[in-house]
């Protein structure tokens, strides 16, 4: 059976070698001269070898003493970086948060959250990914994130859904276009005109507006490309606020007031796991964001 080895003994013979001897050492590490005696001794019966030299007057370590020494360094060492490396963890000084979003969110929502965030935490790494909705759920169901910020479309099985906010869908159209100028539109002012499905027009399903669908012969997934012809006027298309790309000048929202639909989007995290410290942190940052004035 294996020793046990208690890392007192080991600062004890290392204060010894390290001060120049017993009463220096037992100085250093404000012990009584008699308690370091004990733990060394302690510690050579435990070892059934002993580690320091008889009688000479002066702490000079055995040919085993000098072969434990630098392994006893190495395990103190190892020790006491263990130790601040799980505090720092646990103080959130330390860690990496793996999080992945929608690109609307991306682009709109996360600057501002991860500006603050690394001012408040500077020692956490961050890696953010994005994708499409199911592609985040996916990734938090696999574990390659901890964190998803999306839209659940239904109950996924497997995820726990914290709600964030609510996103309003509109009817994006060029600056041109006959719907460009109204204030609200209702969804029988979007028939005869040519709509272009995307990734979230799912969201009109099940609503009085979803028979603009069947009639829609157009679908584009990729954002860059539905903007293109978005500018070119080849149709409008719907998307929810955050989703409108308002850096683009020729392109106009107009918010669907009849009916009103919206998308859910929050926080999902793996049902029944525990999130790491850092990610613990970076759920509460990003709740109180949003929760906060700039929301």
């Amino acid at each position: 059976m294996l020793p046990e080895l208690k890392l007192h003994p080991l600062r004890c013979v290392l204060a010894i070698i390290d001060q120049g001897g017993f009463h220096a050492a037992a100085r250093h590490l404000h012990r009584s001269q008699p308690a370091v005696s004990m733990a060394v001794r302690d510690l050579e019966e435990r070892l059934g070898q002993p580690l320091f030299e008889k009688g000479h007057g002066k702490a000079g370590l055995t040919p085993f003493g000098q072969w434990c020494l630098p392994r006893f360094r190495e395990l103190v060492a190892h020790h006491d970086r263990v130790s601040r490396d799980a505090l720092a963890m646990a103080s959130h000084q330390a860690g990496r948060v793996d999080i992945a979003t929608v690109p609307s969110v991306a682009s709109r929502l996360m600057p501002g959250i991860l500006a603050s965030f690394v001012s408040d935490y500077p020692g956490i790494e961050i890696n953010l990914q994005d994708g499409h909705s199911e592609g985040v759920c996916q990734m938090v169901l696999a574990g390659a994130v901890e964190l998803g910020i999306t839209s659940l479309w239904q109950d996924e099985e497997g995820l726990d859904f914290i709600p964030l906010l609510h996103d309003d869908i509109g009817v994006v159209c060029r600056d041109d276009h006959p719907l460009a100028g109204h204030e609200r539109l209702h969804w029988r002012e979007l028939a005869g005109h040519t709509l272009i499905r995307n990734g979230t027009s799912r969201l009109l399903e099940g609503s009085r507006a979803s028979a603009l669908l069947k009639h829609s012969a157009l679908y584009i997934s990729n954002m860059i490309s539905l903007t293109a012809m978005l500018e070119a006027g080849i149709g409008i298309t719907t998307l929810p606020r955050l989703a409108f790309p308002e850096e683009h000048a020729r392109l106009r929202f107009v918010p669907l007031a009849a009916p009103r639909l919206e998308r859910r989007i929050g926080l999902i995290q793996r049902a029944g796991v525990s999130l790491s410290p850092a990610a613990a942190a970076m759920q509460r940052h990003v709740m109180a964001y949003l929760a906060g004035p700039e929301a």
